[in-house]
C-alpha cells in the first residue's frame, strides 16, 4: 500500500501543486518558476491547463533542480471545491503518476483539510487485488510508493486525516473479503479472518452451528444446509463508550457464495455471487474503522455466515422453516436466502444486546439495481430521525443512500397459504416486500433501518478513480460517520 505522509516542505522525484481554475501558480510553483527560468509558465502557455478539477500538466525539470519533475494538479474553483471533488483529484492524481516510473511525490495543498481530502481519494486509488496473479510484469506494477501532502499546519492535516484513514483502512478490507473467490472465503475462513481483528481490541466470538441449533436459529441454518461448509455467525464488539449505555448493531449478510440453491441462478454471470457476503464486509470493515481510530461509542457487529449450494440435504421449494423468532416461513424460492438470513441474526441481535438502533446491510434483491442503478443504496427505515442521520453521513462521505418507502399495504404480498410467511413477494416493488419481510422480525419500538446495497457493492464498467476494483467496499465510511456524528459525545 502506498504510504502518506505530510509535511510541511516539498521533497522526492515529483513536486506537485495545487492551482485554482483561472488562478495564480502557488507561491512554491512561482518558485519553482523563478528557479527553472519561467520553464512552468512556458509549459502552461504552451499546453491547454486551465486548471480544471484534476486536470494535470506534467513538467521535466532540468538537472539540478530540486525535482525531477513539476506537476500542475487543478484544483477547480475554490469557491466549488467540496470533500468529493478533492477525493477525485486526489484519485486522479494517484492513478495518473501510479505507473510513472518515479517512486516519490510530493504534493503542495495550502487548506489542511483539503490536503487530508486528497490523500483520502489517493488512498483509495491506490487500492489492488494482485493477491492471485502470478505473472505480473514489472511495468504493470506500481512505482509510486510515498505520496507527501506539503502544507503549512501540519498537524491539523494529520488530525483531519487520521479517521479518513481508519475509514479507508475500513473500505480495503471490505474489498478485500467480497474479492476473494469463493474456494478461499467461505464461513469458517470467514471467520478466522474476524478472528484476527482481535488484535486491533476489538472482542470476537463464533457461533457454530450446534451453538445457532440451541438457539432455534432454523432460518439460518436451513440456507446453509446445503453446503459441506459450516455456517457460523461473526459477532464483533467494540465498547469505547459509556460502560452500560446501549450499543448501536451492525449486522451483515454474509452469503459467501450464492448459486440460489435449488433454486438455481442462471450461469451466465453467476461468478459474480461471490460477493453476495458484501453487507457482511461492510460491517467487518467498519469495525475494524471504529477500532483504529478509538471511536468513543459502544457497537456490536454481527455478521450471518453461510453458503447457499443445491445439494441432496438443501432446502426446496415449499418447505416451510421455523425461525428463531417462532415465526415460520414457507420457502418458496431458496434464492430469496439473505432474508431468510438476516431474520434469525436480527432476532439474535436484539435478544442479546438490546441496541439503541440497529442498521442492516445486505446485497438482498436485484430490483434494488433496477430502481436505484449504481448510485444509490435503498434505504428503508421505521424512524425519520434515523433516515435524516444515514442520508446525512452518506452524503459526507459519498456512500450515498435514498430512502425507499414501507408500509403495511405491501405485507399482503408476503401472505402464505401455510406458514406465518412466504419468503418471496413477487415481481412487484421486490426490493420493499424484502424490506417487509425483514420487518417482521424487529420488535415494536426498536429503531432500525436495511440497507440494500445490491447495486453498490460491486460495479462493471467506468467507475470514479477513487473506485479501482471490482468490490467498491460500500459501507464502512458510511457507517462509520453515522457513528461519529451520531453516537459519540
Amino acid at each position: 500500500c502506498m504510504k502518506i505522509t505530510f509535511t510541511d516542505a516539498a521533497k522526492g522525484d515529483i513536486h506537485g501543486f495545487l492551482v485554482d481554475q483561472g488562478g495564480k501558480l502557488p507561491k512554491a510553483a512561482e518558485a519553482l518558476d523563478a528557479e527553472t527560468g519561467g520553464l512552468i509558465t512556458e509549459a502552461l502557455k504552451s499546453g491547454r491547463f486551465e486548471g480544471k478539477t484534476g486536470q494535470q500538466a506534467f513538467v521535466v525539470l532540468p538537472k539540478g533542480s530540486a525535482a525531477k519533475r513539476a506537476l500542475l494538479v487543478g484544483g477547480g474553483k475554490a469557491k466549488e471545491r467540496s470533500d468529493r471533488s478533492l477525493e477525485r483529484i486526489g484519485g486522479l492524481v494517484y492513478k495518473a503518476q501510479a505507473n510513472s516510473g518515479f517512486k516519490t511525490l510530493s504534493l503542495v495543498v495550502d487548506d489542511a483539510d483539503a490536503g487530508a481530502r486528497i490523500a483520502l481519494g489517493a488512498k483509495l486509488a491506490a487500492y489492488r487485488f494482485d493477491d492471485y496473479r502470478t505473472k505480473l510484469k514489472d511495468e504493470d506494477k506500481p512505482t509510486l510508493a510515498t505520496l507527501s501532502v506539503v502544507t503549512e499546519d501540519t498537524k491539523a492535516a494529520k488530525a483531519a486525516f487520521k479517521p479518513l484513514d481508519a475509514g479507508a483502512d475500513g473500505t480495503y478490507l471490505a474489498r478485500d473479503l467480497v474479492n476473494l473467490p469463493p474456494n478461499d472465503l467461505y464461513p469458517g475462513s470467514y471467520a478466522k479472518k474476524i478472528e484476527e481483528l482481535a488484535e486491533h481490541g476489538l472482542e470476537i466470538e463464533i457461533l457454530g452451528e450446534k451453538e445457532l441449533a440451541k438457539l432455534g436459529m432454523n432460518s439460518m441454518l436451513g440456507v446453509g444446509q446445503g453446503s459441506v461448509k459450516e455456517s457460523k455467525l461473526g459477532i464483533m464488539k467494540w465498547m469505547g463508550g459509556k460502560a452500560g449505555e446501549a450499543p448501536v448493531a451492525l449486522v451483515g449478510k454474509g452469503v459467501c457464495f450464492d448459486t440460489g440453491g435449488i433454486s438455481l441462478k442462471p450461469g451466465a454471470g453467476m461468478e459474480d455471487m461471490r460477493g453476495d457476503m458484501g453487507g457482511s464486509a461492510a460491517v467487518v470493515g467498519a469495525m475494524l474503522a471504529l477500532a483504529k481510530r478509538k471511536a468513543k461509542a459502544n457497537v456490536v457487529g454481527l455478521v450471518g455466515l453461510v453458503e447457499n449450494m443445491p445439494d441432496g440435504d438443501a432446502i426446496r421449494p415449499g418447505d416451510i422453516l421455523k425461525s428463531a423468532s417462532g415465526q415460520t416461513i414457507e420457502v418458496q424460492n431458496t434464492d430469496a436466502e439473505g432474508r431468510v438470513v438476516l431474520c434469525d441474526v436480527l432476532w439474535y441481535t436484539q435478544e442479546h444486546y438490546k441496541p439503541s438502533a440497529i442498521i442492516d446491510l445486505a446485497t438482498l434483491t436485484g430490483a434494488i439495481v433496477i430502481g436505484l442503478g449504481h448510485h444509490h443504496a435503498g434505504m428503508f427505515t421505521n424512524n425519520d430521525d434515523l433516515a435524516d442521520q444515514l442520508t446525512s453521513a452518506g452524503l459526507a462521505e459519498g456512500e450515498r443512500v435514498w430512502r425507499m418507502p414501507l408500509g403495511p399495504e405491501y405485507d399482503k404480498q408476503l401472505k402464505s397459504k401455510f406458514a406465518d410467511m412466504r419468503n418471496i413477494g413477487g415481481r412487484a416493488a421486490g426490493s420493499i416486500t424484502a424490506a417487509q419481510f425483514l420487518k417482521r422480525f424487529i420488535n415494536e419500538g426498536q429503531t432500525w433501518a436495511h440497507l440494500d446495497i445490491a447495486g453498490v457493492a460491486w460495479v462493471e464498467g467506468e467507475k470514479a478513480p477513487t473506485d479501482p476494483s471490482w468490490a467498491s467496499g460500500f459501507g464502512p465510511r458510511l457507517l462509520d460517520r453515522w457513528i461519529a456524528d451520531n453516537h459519540e459525545g
